[in-house]
């Protein structure tokens, strides 16, 4: 097997890797795949969770199979659409997203403009709701697409909301690649754009993650004052208006303010 190997459903017929540890292999590789989407072929991922080739190539094809993940063009592997479904599901019932949806609508019916609710997921932020704006150009995202911490609002207002060192530990560990010429790529300067979202009480996103976006997140907390989710505003560059800026940030802010609150009475 090369590292381009295609892996087909008949594949699934393979030997599986049986007992109660194959389970835990199983997670083994479907959590080296999440927390690298896109990045590891089949050797890189027997390097990375230190299985035999042929346990991980069984594994994997079992995943592909499953809808679990997929094999991309270049022969690495991302979570199939199978795992963002059984997630969504999972999602429209939560806490969070009941506690935070009367909020949302009100802040989106305030600005006329896109939100989001993001939480936590490996290297980046993962939507888990999301309200259309009523005008004509939108937002291309749906729930469950992952999203990278230091390209936008909700991944810098999540890490600004950690513990300095924290923050350095996970930041060290990011690619930080471009996805516009104004998107973070240098540590040391993305360091200090997160002190500053942690001074202001919200992150601002110019053009980082996508080119005539602009955005505003901050940060909600669960009743213990850990952080757990995102809240941003995504405006696209034709609408924005320079002079409500202030007004963006404050209203992101009391968003993410009540829906801490909300959640917080929710889990009493």
């Amino acid at each position: 097997m090369n590292e381009h190997t295609t892996i087909s459903q008949g594949d699934a017929i393979a030997r599986p890797v049986q007992g109660t540890a194959s389970f835990s292999k199983f997670m083994a590789v479907l959590q080296a795949i999440a927390d690298n989407p896109g990045k590891l072929d089949i050797s890189q991922l027997t390097a990375s969770v230190r299985f035999p080739r042929a346990t991980t190539y069984r594994i994997v094809a079992g995943l592909v199979a499953e809808g679990l993940a997929i094999q991309n063009d270049n022969g690495s592997y991302s979570l199939g659409n199978r795992l963002i479904q059984f997630a969504s599901k999972s999602w429209e019932g939560s806490d969070l997203r009941t506690a935070a949806r009367p909020f949302i609508e009100a802040l989106r019916n305030a600005t006329k403009e896109t939100v989001h609710l993001a939480v936590p997921s490996g290297n980046g932020m993962a939507y888990i709701d999301k309200l259309e704006s009523p005008n004509a150009v939108r937002m291309m995202t749906r729930i469950g697409a992952r999203v990278e911490f230091h390209s936008t609002s909700v991944g810098k207002a999540y890490l600004a909301a950690l513990p300095e060192e924290r923050a350095r530990q996970i930041i060290a560990g990011l690619e930080l690649r471009p996805f516009t010429e104004f998107t973070f790529t240098d540590r040391e300067l993305f360091l200090d754009e997160i002190r500053k979202t942690r001074d202001c009480g919200y992150s601002y996103d110019h053009e980082e993650n996508e080119r005539d976006i602009r955005c505003f997140g901050s940060t909600i907390y669960d009743r213990s004052g850990e952080p757990v989710a995102g809240v941003s505003i995504s405006i696209p560059l034709y609408r924005y208006d320079e002079s409500k800026h202030a007004e963006y940030a404050r209203m992101i802010r009391e968003t993410a303010g009540l829906i801490s609150g909300s959640l917080a009475a929710v889990v009493k």
